[in-house]
């Protein structure tokens, strides 16, 4: 595996190695098999969790990290092609990538979507020039449609809890006062689809996930034997259900437009996940969250503090998983 950039661009063996090596690596974490080896980690928008497991991750294996923040602690990067660079960018990828790819081993790059135009989005413009630069494997640490070292830590989430690869997975929009990108809904959707599930996507009116998400998400259900379909009704959608994955995202029709989707989302504050929520789901039905999440505006306390919720667990996976892809591509250089 050269570089991890979608979880859906890897076959089923080496997803399935992933998951393997992810598992071992938890039983037991401290190893020096990228003693020796850097990992740099280019940061174009805030993180928590990925930052900080990056680090310890490859700490843990005996390697080593630096973390470059362009705009803050480093010169602002142009990303684009053919610019007359007099604004606030000082830096171009063209040369900031190889000159990183020089002192690293591999590199990481988050960069979320522009938000003004999905046409250009969609193309994943930011990541697309990264990869284009770089001459060492490179990991998506979210993109602006995609986030698969969260997706592949959510798969291995729901096989450290047995659900089953034909389970019920309801991926549910859920209120939030802006408006989100795609890149986690989508990652989860993907995922789900490709893991076998019948999965559903839960939404109101108006809030339909692109049709290139969606014609992703159907073809990888095609391969493995999943469904996918869409409803506004959340009874109907949670029957039977095994997990309910909660995430906003922007309403298509308003993209790069937050004053008039605004308006659109003003009176859905409803959806926000409670207890109630599960009636129609299984008794064991779980709930899955990546993280951060608005306590009370996406979902209430009673659900993130009770029994459901996996989201610790999920972030906590977020270490094996993204060891694993570490080791895989990096350990045989």
């Amino acid at each position: 595996m050269k570089s991890f950039l979608h979880l859906h661009d890897q076959d089923d063996a080496t997803i399935r190695a992933l998951l393997c090596s992810a598992a071992a690596i938890e039983r037991a974490p401290i190893s020096d098999a990228l003693k020796g080896r850097i990992l740099g980690l280019v940061f174009l928008n805030p993180s928590l969790r990925t930052l900080a497991s990056f680090q310890a991750g490859m700490a843990q294996l005996g390697g080593s990290s630096f973390v470059i923040t362009p705009g803050q602690g480093t010169w602002a990067l142009e990303t684009r092609d053919g610019v007359v660079m007099d604004g606030a960018a000082a830096e171009h990828v063209r040369e900031a990538v190889p000159v990183l790819c020089q002192y690293a081993d591999a590199l990481g790059v988050r960069c979320f979507a522009g938000g003004a135009d999905l046409n250009l989005d969609l193309t994943e413009p930011v990541l697309s020039a990264f990869a284009r630069h770089a001459t060492k494997p490179l990991v998506n640490m979210e993109s602006a449609l995609d986030h698969p070292c969260q997706a592949l830590a959510d798969w291995k989430t729901m096989d450290d809890l047995d659900i089953p690869q034909s389970g019920r997975f309801v991926l549910s929009w859920a209120w939030h006062p802006k408006a989100l990108p795609y890149a986690v809904p989508s990652a989860a959707l993907s995922m789900a689809a490709r893991r076998g599930m019948k999965v559903t996507v839960l939404r109101p009116e108006g809030y339909a996930l692109p049709a290139a998400v969606m014609e992703r998400a159907r073809e990888q259900a095609a391969r493995s034997g999943g469904c996918v379909r869409e409803t506004s009704d959340r009874a109907a959608a949670l029957d039977g259900a095994h997990v309910l994955y909660a995430k906003s995202w922007q309403a298509e029709a308003h993209y790069g437009r937050p004053e008039s989707e605004a308006a659109l989302r003003a009176p859905l504050r409803d959806w926000c996940v409670a207890e109630s929520w599960f009636e129609t789901a299984r008794k064991d039905a779980v709930f899955m969250h990546c993280l951060p999440v608005r306590r009370n505006v996406k979902v209430k306390d009673e659900v993130l503090d009770g029994p459901r919720s996996r989201v610790i667990r999920q972030a906590g996976n977020r270490l094996h998983a993204q060891k694993a892809v570490l080791l895989h591509m990096l350990e045989t250089q």
